[in-house]
């Protein structure tokens, strides 16, 4: 393609038009080719770029673009492990996810605006059986509940047990397409799951789930 590219300019320089025109044509094709070849490449390539962590590690690299480091808040996780603790011994169902990196934007604005700082006492009182915003998920951002009852992607992932219902599907989908992470409740039997990039930790500690979310941070 760059020696047609490089003739198609000759052509252009000679004002041989009709060469210049059928090289042209053939650079149109070349660059679509490209494109149908390479597109999951190129979509991997502009998630990545999308990314703020990508800048932020790079930023020597990148430094000519100004982009500025974002600074994220220290999570306060306190409140969100004493509201599972105790959300496990009621048997309260419930699906908190934890948004690390600002980009689950459009799941927040599908569910109910809370704004509120994270506290135990408000988890507590959202995933309460006979509350209205009990379904769906919450979702945490920058030490702050964004919103509850926001509808999450569900994963079809084949290989999970037959016990993981719709909260832990819920949460495997929201963390295969982001770098979110999530803790699942069951009202069933009160176990505690962590998920991350799809996947499912099941039935674990307050303490193993404190230790996962911070090697998360």
């Amino acid at each position: 393609i760059l020696a047609i590219y490089l003739f198609w300019k000759i052509a252009e320089a000679f004002k041989m038009e009709l060469l210049s025109e059928i090289l042209g044509q053939f650079i149109g094709v070349g660059v679509l080719a490209l494109i149908i070849v390479f597109q999951q490449e190129i979509r991997r390539f502009l998630l990545l770029i999308g990314n703020n962590r990508f800048f932020t590690k790079n930023k020597k690299w990148f430094s000519w673009l100004q982009v500025k480091d974002v600074q994220k808040k220290e999570l306060h996780i306190t409140p969100i492990i004493k509201a599972t603790k105790n959300l496990s011994k009621t048997k309260t169902g419930a699906l908190i996810i934890i948004d690390l990196h600002s980009e689950l934007k459009l799941y927040i604005t599908s569910g109910e605006k809370i704004g509120a700082k994270i506290s135990e006492s408000l988890l507590e009182n959202i995933f309460f059986k006979n509350s209205p915003l009990h379904d769906g998920g919450v979702i945490i951002e920058n030490n702050e509940i964004k919103a509850a009852r926001c509808i999450l992607p569900v994963s079809d992932n084949q290989s999970f047990p037959p016990h993981f219902g719709l909260r832990h599907r819920s949460a495997a989908g929201i963390t295969e397409i982001s770098q979110a992470i999530a803790i699942i409740i069951s009202e069933e039997t009160g176990k505690i799951s962590f998920s991350k990039k799809g996947e499912i930790q099941h039935n674990i500690s307050t303490e193993e789930l404190e230790q996962l979310i911070l090697k998360e941070l």
